[in-house]
This record gives structure tokens, sequence and C-alpha cells, in this order.
């Protein structure tokens, strides 16, 4: 397993980071399983974990906190708030009030005094970024979080914040979490740049695209089946495997052109995919997600996979370099366009309305 300085911090972790989104009702239900999984990935060497508190409801932290009881310091423990965690109107977003709540209810899920790295989920467009840099300065100060952390945020908003940490004296955002993969390289035109401006470290989401680059999508194959789509909920999977959307159909006809640049590799698809993520000199690490140890056991081997120029320049061709095959992978500018009142003038619609 390789190690790498997360941003600024002097806090190395490794270049694969386990993600914990699959573990309970969404994915893994079977507690016991996994906390196996998480202990095979912890004793393979990663030691960093990212969860949130939206994933099944709380269950992936809860079980996050058992599988690292008595490993604790071998461990930087990552979580999120932002998401909705309730029917209350302020049971979700970023202001002071739910950040408070929101951090003391996931140290208590964790079964743990404190947090290495708390991010926010998403922007907040209701709430002014100084609230809640206030608000995460205040948790560092009392040691329940040592960083903080940004996800899914536009360049102009991490600059945004970086400028508001620096004028206001506030904790700054030593890391972005953006989507980033082989198919959904949009974000090496601003977001990637911007980080290494800051020396912000990047913890990449979904480098197998959500799983279009597991090596069951390719053109001609039959349709396999997809698990998240069964059991996540549907506004985190709407879209993403419709193939009459025609973006989803150039992400397919990539998928099997990256496969065939895999097999003449000696590589996996998985194995290309993941590679490919932790070239980027300003990525840190990049998210697995595995539901099962066999998924684990399939993407480790990438951690000590450096790709060739030549298979690198190949990869290009197939899918240019910051481009997003399918534009609605472009997650941050959701928020920014599902509320018509904030691109039209004179609109009537609720504060907010939609923007979480």
């Amino acid at each position: 397993m390789r190690y790498r300085t997360l941003g600024s911090t002097g806090v190395q972790v490794s270049s694969l980071c386990l993600g914990a989104m699959m573990f309970g009702k969404w994915g893994n239900p079977d507690h016991d399983d996994s906390i196996a999984v998480i202990r095979t990935a912890l004793d393979a060497g990663i030691n960093i974990i990212d969860t949130a508190d939206v994933y099944s409801g709380g269950e992936s932290e809860t079980i996050v906190g058992k599988a690292i009881a008595g490993r604790r310091d071998e461990v930087v423990l990552a979580t999120k708030v932002w998401s909705p965690m309730g029917p209350g109107v302020n049971e979700r977003g970023a202001s002071r009030r739910w950040i408070v709540r929101a951090c003391e209810a996931s140290l208590r899920r964790l079964g743990t005094d404190h947090i290495d790295l708390y991010q926010v989920h998403r922007p907040d467009p209701l709430t002014d970024l100084d609230e809640t840099l206030g608000a995460l300065s205040d948790l560092v100060r009392a040691g329940k979080i040592l960083y903080a952390g940004s996800s899914t945020f536009a360049p102009s908003t991490i600059v945004q914040a970086q400028w508001t940490a620096e004028r206001r004296q506030r904790e700054r955002f030593v890391c972005e979490q953006p989507p980033y993969s082989l198919l959904a390289r949009g974000v090496e035109t601003d977001v990637l740049p911007t980080c290494e401006t800051y020396r912000m470290g990047v913890l990449a989401w979904s480098p197998l695209a959500g799983g279009w680059l597991s090596g069951r999508w390719r053109r001609g194959a039959a349709e396999p089946s997809s698990h998240r789509a069964g059991t996540m909920p549907i506004s985190v999977t709407s879209s993403h495997y419709d193939l009459d959307i025609p973006g989803n159909q150039a992400k397919l006809d990539a998928a099997t052109e990256l496969a065939a640049i895999a097999d003449e590799a000696g590589l996996t698809l998985v194995q290309l995919a993941l590679a490919f993520v932790t070239t980027h000199p300003a990525v840190t690490a990049a998210i697995i997600g595995p539901r099962t140890a066999e998924h684990l056991r399939g993407q480790l081997d990438a951690a000590d996979i450096d790709l060739e120029p030549a298979v690198l320049d190949r990869i290009d061709r197939v899918v240019a370099p910051g481009v997003d095959l399918n534009p609605d992978d472009t997650r941050y500018n959701a928020a920014l366009l599902a509320d018509p009142a904030r691109r039209r003038r004179g609109v009537g619609a609720g504060a907010g309305a939609g923007a979480w």
C-alpha cells in the first residue's frame, strides 16, 4: 500500500480510501460481514475510512464504529454532514445549529471522541460559508474534529471558502471530495487545479463511475442488474443506469473501449480505473466502495499499479481530458440548477426550494 500526505496536514493516508456507503441497508445489511470487510481492508494497509451520517440512515457509521473498536488509533476517520437526517426542516444543511447536533450524533454512532476529517457533504445555498466555517472551527477547538473538508463543491465555492477562512480567521477546508473517474473527468478542468493551488487533499469518489467501470457494462453484453439501483434512494440512482440517456450510451461505448485497453495492459478494468484516478498529481486517494470481501480483493491490487504513458494516452483518446460523458455526472451543479428561483428573475419559488 502506498501512502500520501493529505494536503498540507502532514497526515499520511493510503492511496485507496475505504468508502463505507455500501455497509448497511443501502448495500450489505449483514453487520458482521461488513465489519469483516473493513478489518480486512485495515489489515491490507488501508488507513483511511470515509462514511457519512446519511449512509443507510446512520447505519454505516454504526458499523464503522464497531469495526474500528480497539483499532481507532490506526484509522484516519472521515464522515460528513449536510444531508437530511429526519423530517424536520432544520435536520439538514450546514448551519451552526445542525452541524453541532449532527456531529454529536456521528460521534455517538462511531463510538469515538473525535472525527479526524469532518466534511460538508454539499454546499448549502441557504447558509453563509462563514457560519459553516465558524461552527467547524469551534468543533476543532473543542477537540471533536481535527480537520474540516468539503465534498462536491464547485471550484468557485472552494475558492470562496478559502478566502472566507483567511479573512475571518476560520479553520479552512483541508480536503475536497469530488467525483472523478475515467468516464467523468470534468473536475480536471478547474476543481483539481484549484485544490492544488490551495494545497488541499483530494479524496476522489466514485472512481468506478458508480459501477460502470466494474467490467460488467460492455457493448453487446447483457445489461447487468444493479444492486445499487435496487437498494439506494431513487434520488441517487434515478438516471444513473438509464441506457435511453445519450450520455449513458456514450459511457457504455467508452467502458467497452477502456476494457479492451485494460485487457491489453494485462489489467482488469477495475484496476485500470483506480490506477488512473490515483495517477493524477492532485489526487490523494481514490475512494473504493466494496460491498463484499470479493469486491475488496478485486480492488486492493490497484494501489501498486503505475500506468504507462502510452496507456494514459490511449485513455485520453477514448475520453478527452476534462470531459464528463454524461453531464449529469457533474454533481456540483445540481443544487444550483434545481431551484428555478436561483436562475430566473422574479420567480416566486420558496427560498432554496429543492436546493438540498
